[in-house]
């Protein structure tokens, strides 16, 4: 029985059993939960968020952070207000605005990858001055009145009941599995999280991962904004403020540790599911946001204390195991 039920000893295996509980409980606490409408609306809410954590899976795997996602989304968004208030037609602010992406993510790329100062240090300054020129660019007002067509991307469905960016999602995410777990690159990845000097003896080409990594990061990280220019219909200098933490939490409650390394994609699509129904079956209860974002902010804790916690035991029950403490899965006792 033990071994039938291994799968259930993984991260994966909790998490599913944790995604259980939670849709349980949400149905039974709200009747219109599993209606149509709301599964789209579960996704919708937090579709930017989920996109750019697909890309910072492959920044933790390989063993940094990028805390400056969220205000990259944030002023990709106001230089697209900005712009278009000035009068520049809306299709070359959203050039505008994923060009400003690129540099953003090669600014951080070079001090990380080039430079070798910590991605922490590097990506918490750009957190504030990419947030800072947010605020220069809109000030306290909050720019709207595009055009329909570009609301429309973002508030009405384009294929069939998906809208745009849940298309995006859905290809992104194919991408990135493909390119982590099948392509010489997402062993790159892995392998540098590993051990960064032994991959570099080896042969790895660290500063071009690192910096093709941060680009990207950037670069959806603008998209990102933009889609949320779209859904919102109007932009604001705080737009996106604060996304970093539910970003960093789907991304590490999905088994990546933080040490980097290791991590799958299907952790982190489990750990998504579990915190956008964990946010849905709060919104439908009414639940204030400040309390929200303590439950996310626990379960960041969690995520990154829980996996650690359960490798010390493992590794202290095998101990056992070896010196005879304890029998083996299995085995009779006495004989």
């Amino acid at each position: 029985m033990l071994r039938r039920l291994e799968w259930l000893r993984r991260w994966e295996g909790l998490l599913v059993a944790i995604l259980v509980v939670v849709v349980v409980v949400n149905a039974v606490q709200s009747p219109v939960y599993l209606s149509v409408e709301n599964q789209i609306n579960l996704f919708g809410l937090f579709i930017e968020k989920i996109i750019v954590a697909l890309v910072m899976t492959f920044i933790i795997i390989n063993g940094e952070i990028d805390l400056s996602v969220a205000s990259v989304m944030g002023m990709s968004a106001c230089l697209l207000a900005r712009l278009y208030e000035i009068g520049v037609p809306v299709q070359w602010g959203i050039v505008m605005a994923l060009l400003t992406g690129v540099l953003a993510g090669a600014f951080n790329g070079f001090w990380i990858a080039v430079v070798g100062l910590p991605s922490l240090a590097v990506t918490l300054a750009g957190l504030i001055g990419y947030r800072g020129i947010a605020l220069v660019l809109l000030e306290d007002r909050s720019i709207g009145y595009f055009p329909d067509w570009f609301n429309a991307l973002g508030q009405k469905p384009l294929v069939g009941p998906f809208p745009l960016a849940l298309i995006i999602f859905f290809v992104l995410l194919v991408i990135a599995v493909v390119v982590l777990q099948y392509s010489g690159f997402g062993r790159y990845v892995y392998v540098i999280g590993n051990n960064r000097e032994v991959a570099r003896y080896s042969g790895v080409k660290v500063r071009r991962v690192k910096m093709a990594l941060f680009i990207a990061s950037s670069t959806v990280a603008a998209l990102a904004g933009l889609l949320i220019a779209a859904r919102l219909g109007a932009v604001r200098g705080s737009t996106a403020e604060g996304f970093e933490l539910d970003i960093i939490t789907m991304v590490l409650m999905g088994g990546v540790s933080i040490f980097g390394g290791t991590g799958t994609l299907t952790g982190v699509l489990l750990s998504i599911l579990i915190i956008l129904n964990l946010r849905n079956g709060m919104l439908l209860l009414n639940i204030p946001g400040h309390t929200q974002t303590g439950v996310i902010g626990v379960l960041l804790i969690l995520s990154v204390l829980t996996p650690n916690l359960g490798q010390e035991f493992r590794a202290f029950w095998s101990r056992r195991r070896r010196t005879g403490l304890a029998p083996a899965p299995g085995e009779e006792k006495g004989g």
